[in-house]
């Protein structure tokens, strides 16, 4: 039995009509969870997360499916459209599925193959950003680069805890889960770990990255102040030379003479060539 948690019966017919524990009511319709795994006498309660049809929140980018599995009935509650679930009520369409064993095993393996790819492309973007690290490009790759650390924390925050959920499950005594159900499980909490493996590897990549293009900036921004001091150095004497000649007072040397303009025009060029000259030898252009 598949139920929304939205439907204003769910919780009602959860209690009455399947007669099922308050304390599983509550963990099957409950606001806020994560995954986890829970022997509840002959039976488990499991809470899984994947990705959903909908757009979800940067805080919560996986939407929940809990499950409730006895011998001989397997009760599943989602409070947004997974993927998942569309590809196991295909399976079950097709007579794939069998007992609750292989609806949760299907349920697991269907979630965590969806995931894969996802966390492959947020490496693939990583690769990207690294291959195209340019000072003139840092704000652009700085988004991008906070917008994959995001969503691998985001997923990450989900698939520690849902990889130990599985293994426990697997684990867990009873003949309603069959061997071939629990290999399945194993199976998919070993993706898991491998793709919670590779999201803190993105995660510390990221990190790396970010301190890179912060670098990056920072000396971009130090070549610009070294610019803007080479050309002080340069118009300081001049400056002096002509403020010093452009006083409005009687006395001033040459004030009189013809070539005096020329004069100072040729002294300034002379200092300024000298200027970069000198700024060149001390190779303060190469920094």
């Amino acid at each position: 039995v598949h139920l929304s948690t939205t439907a204003e019966h769910a919780q009602t017919w959860l209690r009455d009509e399947a007669k099922l524990l308050d304390y599983v009511v509550d963990a099957l319709t409950a606001t806020e969870t994560r995954p986890r795994c829970e022997a509840v006498g002959d039976g488990a309660f499991l809470n899984l997360r994947g990705r959903s049809k909908e757009e979800l929140d940067t805080s919560d980018l996986l939407a929940s499916v809990r499950i409730w599995a006895v011998k001989g009935r397997v009760y599943s509650v989602t409070r947004k459209p997974l993927i998942a679930v569309a590809e196991v009520e295909k399976m079950v369409e097709h007579h794939e599925v069998r007992d609750p064993g292989d609806l949760i095993a299907a349920f697991a393996t269907a979630i965590t193959t969806d995931l894969d790819p996802d966390v492959a492309t947020l490496g693939d973007e990583l690769d990207d950003c690294e291959e195209q690290l340019d000072a003139n490009r840092v704000f652009e790759l700085r988004r991008a680069v906070s917008k994959v650390r995001v969503a691998a924390i985001g997923y990450k925050r989900f698939l520690s805890p849902q990889r130990a959920a599985l293994e426990k499950l697997a684990a867990l005594p009873g003949d309603w889960l069959a061997d071939d159900d629990r290999l399945h499980l194993a199976a998919a909490a070993d993706r898991a770990a491998r793709m919670a493996e590779e999201l803190e590897s993105i995660r510390e990549r990221s990190a790396l990255i970010h301190e890179t293009l912060t670098d990056l900036r920072a000396e971009q921004i130090d070549n610009r102040s070294l610019i803007i001091s080479i050309a002080a150095m340069v118009f300081l004497p001049l400056t002096f030379l002509t403020g010093l000649y452009g006083m409005n007072v009687k006395g001033l040397p040459y004030a009189e003479e013809p070539w005096a303009f020329d004069a100072i025009a040729g002294a300034c060029v002379l200092i300024a060539v000298g200027v970069v000259a000198y700024f060149s030898m001390r190779h303060w252009f190469k920094r």
